[in-house]
């Protein structure tokens, strides 16, 4: 059975940080492309990072840039998400998802994947 499994969301205090992990199983992580996503009340999902399968080569959202990193460890089967200075606007429910299949300039479309997670919340608040 194929799940994901995120992790590592909270309440923490702008400035703060937190790793979301996402646990894998029932599938071969090292052949999927691994795509963060979060979703605020009222508004759309949106694609905040991926990793691809074929040489880890990374995406962010313009407003993640230089704050978030992606990485995924699939000998362990769970890729992470680190956050670094986390701003109010970041509070969402994080999502994790799963794709075999080229995605290039279409990672952040949610409609490409093929398994999600049942999300995280994060919220940043003073």
């Amino acid at each position: 059975q194929v799940q994901l499994v995120e992790s590592g969301g909270g309440l923490v205090q702008p400035g703060g940080s937190l790793r979301l992990s996402c646990a894998t199983s029932g599938f071969t992580l090292d052949y999927y492309n691994i795509g963060w996503f979060r979703q605020a009340p009222g508004k759309e999902r949106e694609g905040v990072s991926c990793i691809f399968h074929t040489d880890d080569s990374t995406y962010y959202e313009d407003s993640v840039k230089g704050r978030f990193t992606i990485s995924r460890d699939n000998a362990k089967a769970t890729a992470y998400l680190q956050m670094y200075n986390l701003k109010p606007e970041d509070t969402a429910v994080y999502y994790c998802a799963a794709e075999a299949l080229y995605l290039g300039s279409s990672w952040s479309d949610p409609s490409k994947y093929d398994y999600w997670g049942q999300g995280t919340q994060v919220t940043v608040s003073s």
